[in-house]
């Protein structure tokens, strides 16, 4: 039977009776069991399957959950929730009603922190060590795993900065594999190249942070790591591993292709061949129309700067990176330096695009605020993932964005609403702008084969109507207009309505919105942002400042964290998809 071993682990409890010497073929039964599931279901693979040994020597020598496990970034964690007594329910991963693909407070006592974005474990698990201590408590050990290329962030050197004046039992664990999702960079990566070669002659940076460093050792060396676990437990104070794994450990193409193997999609288990895409051309990935977009418009205007934290391929900025590596920078899971870095490039006279997912620039908040939009520098952010991104989940749902800067002065705030318009607003912006800018665009294809059109310039603050009709008149921005083109597709009464793309939330088309509201009796708002600040909000505040007695109605994300599942399925729970919007808006002509 497969997984025969693995099939007797119902807890950490029973992973404990087992001898040392089984250890190493749960460690196989674990890699082949994520390696089957993900093979069919989806999911991340590559961080998981390199921290095998490391998961099982955790909950071998330490017990969880009275001791308190953080994992950083979550996506390391599925050995974590197989042994945690997920095992038959890991099939859900990822899926809408199923297991969360990160570490989720809500579905286990396991599950210490709720991990989805990268560098909170060591603050995290400093903070719950201190309080164990203030509560009496000496027993309970506190371990942080970051990992892939977490390290490197501001928020991590903060955690282990305040953990080094404590004599908090805390045990910080660096999961050493040189990557991220893309590989790792900057000179923190080449100190700990130096110190796995024994070439640093620095003194150590951790020891002098008043950690008790040991390592660097072979993280897949079961062993060697309960051996070094069990004499960590019983030393006092901040310590710190340093353990080096391979990304992908156990399947050959995930050790050599560890940034397509990260999460590859379908592949055949049995070989580990990805599955055969298909041969129909389909419409561009938004990320690529960027990517490709900003290649084109560098090799035209010399002063353009391309700048991603940590995503050169997931927002496709490794094109420029390939063929203009000297103004394209990767500066590592680092949002706060990366929206400051481009401030400090506007201010002499160069085009900043700040390419950060929606959900990942919220760490930067301050940044966006003080450092550009208060000294009104012309920054270009590119918010890529902007609206519900589907299996992620609520840690990467870029659904805030609107709201949290709509509030800010000095920033322009647009939605294109297909690949041409991104390809047309990221032209515009770099003509020259007197403030910075957000361009939002969401995770997946577009919908045009003929997309790379010649550029035109767009008018800041400029919507569009899409069709024009009698009584009520439909608002969206971005992609959300084609649920509504869609929803108009099925309704009889069709010519009832008009439908606008404001194109821009920030500024509004105020021109356009006095021709809506002295010509339709209701006014619909469409968004895939959060209803509390957002689009509608700024209809509304627009409705009330010139006193129109119209019926406005909001539609968007409600007051509450959506969860995981594909796009459509989280647009259905929330009737944002187009049968649905159908149906409402079929009811307002009954």
């Amino acid at each position: 039977m497969q997984n025969k071993l693995l099939n007797t682990i119902d807890s950490p409890k029973e992973l404990r009776l087992l001898s040392q010497e089984k250890l190493p073929l749960l460690a196989k039964d674990l890699r082949d069991f994520i390696i089957n599931i993900v093979a069919t279901k989806e999911g991340h693979l590559g961080a998981s399957l390199g921290v095998i040994e490391l998961t099982i020597a955790l909950h071998y020598v330490f017990d969880t959950p009275k001791d308190l496990l953080v994992w950083d970034v979550g996506h390391q964690a599925y050995g974590h929730k197989i042994l945690t007594g997920r095992r038959d329910t890991f099939d859900t991963n990822r899926q809408i009603g199923g297991l969360s693909g990160f570490p989720n407070r809500l579905e286990s006592d396991f599950d210490t922190f709720g991990v989805g974005h990268s560098s909170t474990s060591i603050s995290a698990a400093l903070g719950m060590a201190i309080a164990s201590k203030l509560k009496g408590d000496f027993d309970t050990q506190h371990i942080a795993v970051i990992g892939d290329a977490s390290i490197a962030s501001g928020m991590a050197f903060e955690g282990l900065n305040h953990a080094g004046v404590t004599n908090a039992n805390l045990l910080v664990i660096l999961n050493d594999n040189a990557i991220g999702i893309d590989p790792s960079v900057g000179a923190l990566k080449q100190y700990l190249t130096n110190v796995k070669k024994g070439t640093e002659k620095q003194d150590n940076i951790f020891e002098a942070l008043n950690f008790d460093y040991s390592g660097p050792i072979d993280g897949h060396d079961l062993p060697l790591l309960i051996t070094e676990l069990k004499r960590l437990k019983n030393t006092k104070g901040p310590k710190f591993l340093h353990v080096i794994t391979t990304k992908g450990k156990g399947l050959r193409q995930a050790e050599e292709n560890q940034v397509t193997y990260h999460a590859p999609g379908k592949f055949n288990k049995e070989t580990g061949e990805l599955n055969p895409k298909s041969n129909i051309k389909q419409p561009p990935k938004y990320q690529d129309v960027f990517g490709h977009t900003i290649v084109e418009l560098a090799k035209q205007n010399k002063k353009i700067i391309g700048i991603t934290p940590a995503m050169p391929t997931g927002s496709s900025l490794k094109y420029m990176m390939e063929q203009i590596p000297d103004r394209a920078f990767d500066v590592g899971i680092a949002e706060q330096h990366a929206v400051t870095f481009a401030a400090g490039l506007a201010t002499q006279g160069m085009i900043a695009f700040c390419n950060i997912y929606s959900t990942f620039l919220q760490r930067a908040y301050d940044q966006i605020i003080h450092d550009v939009a208060l000294q009104n520098l012309p920054v270009i952010f590119c918010l890529d993932r902007a609206g519900l991104v589907g299996e992620d989940g609520a840690t990467h749902h870029g659904v805030f964005d609107l709201a949290y800067l709509r509030c800010i002065p000095n920033l322009i705030i647009a939605a294109p609403r297909n690949e041409i318009e991104l390809r047309n607003i990221m032209y515009t912006a770099q003509l020259g702008l007197k403030h910075p800018i957000a361009i939002r665009y969401p995770r997946g294809r577009g919908e045009n084969l003929n997309w790379q059109q010649p550029f035109s310039k767009l008018e800041i603050g400029k919507g569009e109507c899409l069709k024009q009709g009698t009584k009520t008149a439909i608002l969206s921005i971005g992609n959300m207009y084609k649920n509504v083109v869609e929803a108009l597709e099925f309704l009889e009464e069709a010519s009832a309505f008009s439908h606008y793309d404001l194109r821009f939330i920030k500024p509004l088309d105020e021109t356009m919105l006095h021709e809506v509201f002295k010509t339709h009796d209701t006014v619909v708002t469409i968004e895939d942002g959060t209803l509390l600040g957002g689009f509608g909000s700024a209809i509304a505040e627009f409705k009330t400042k010139y006193n129109y007695p119209n019926k406005l109605i909001l539609k968007g994300i409600p007051d509450h964290f959506i969860e995981h599942g594909t796009v459509l399925e989280l647009q259905k729970t929330i009737n944002l998809d187009s049968k649905n919007l159908s149906l409402f808006l079929k009811k307002m002509t009954d």
